[in-house]
């Protein structure tokens, strides 16, 4: 058992964590994202609930805030989980975010993040503050919770169609496209409106891809994972 280890799982071991470490040193303002939000949701599991409405309504991009310190708003409510586990967004960010940083640089990605997060709240809190005063919506809307990084998810999940080989590109823009559209047609809140804005926000940010090297053929990294499984099993 001991030389087992020592022979075949202790390198593989080894190996696998030099390539998680490569990978996390080429993406570092996903993963200094991620460190931030595992610091906050840890936070959230340690207040009573009516400390966490008032932590969160603090820190929410509403139109109550937004009117009185916008870019405060902003920058807090993305450094906040509204909604689904750390885990979850570790995959997330690690399968969308990391790769879109390691692709366009960190600067053009976080310009991107930026577009996608600040323009696309802008137009939902502004479908709200319509709804409100044509009486669709409660004056109490102005400060509805909307806190979180799901706008700066939609943006880079679409501007990554600019990634992929021409063959892959048209069918996975449409499935992102389709994803957030169903969720807008079924059921439009102004989160929703707000996710396929930045989704449109994507597609948009077209010229910030230009130059970039690389176009990613799922396929074939599909084929290479599965020779590679077959040679090391």
């Amino acid at each position: 058992m001991d030389t087992f280890w020592r022979s075949r799982f202790l390198p593989r071991l080894t190996s696998l964590l030099r390539a998680v470490r490569s990978y996390v040193r080429s993406a570092p303002g996903t993963y200094l994202w991620l460190a931030i939000l595992f610091v906050t949701t840890v936070a959230m599991h340690h207040v009573s609930p009516s400390q966490l409405d008032e932590m969160l309504g603090d820190r929410s991009t509403n139109l109550h805030n937004l009117s009185e310190e916008p870019v405060r708003a902003l920058i807090r409510s993305a450094l906040w989980i509204d909604g689904g586990g750390w885990l979850l967004y570790a995959f997330l960010f690690t399968i969308f975010q990391a790769t879109a940083e390691r692709w366009l640089g960190t600067l053009r990605w976080l310009t991107v993040v930026l577009v996608g997060h600040v323009v696309a709240t802008y137009i939902s809190e502004g479908v709200l503050l319509w709804a409100i005063r044509q009486g669709r919506a409660p004056e109490t809307s102005v400060d509805t919770l909307d806190v979180g990084v799901s706008y700066g998810l939609a943006v880079v999940q679409a501007v990554l169609t600019y990634l992929l080989v021409f063959r892959w590109r048209f069918f996975y823009g449409f499935c992102v496209l389709g994803f957030y559209g169903l969720a807008l047609v079924h059921g439009r809140t102004f989160t929703d409106v707000g996710h396929f804005t930045a989704v449109l926000l994507g597609f948009a940010c077209y010229p910030l891809t230009r130059g970039r090297p690389g176009h990613l053929d799922p396929a074939a990294v599909f084929s290479r994972a599965v020779r590679r499984i077959s040679r090391d099993g």
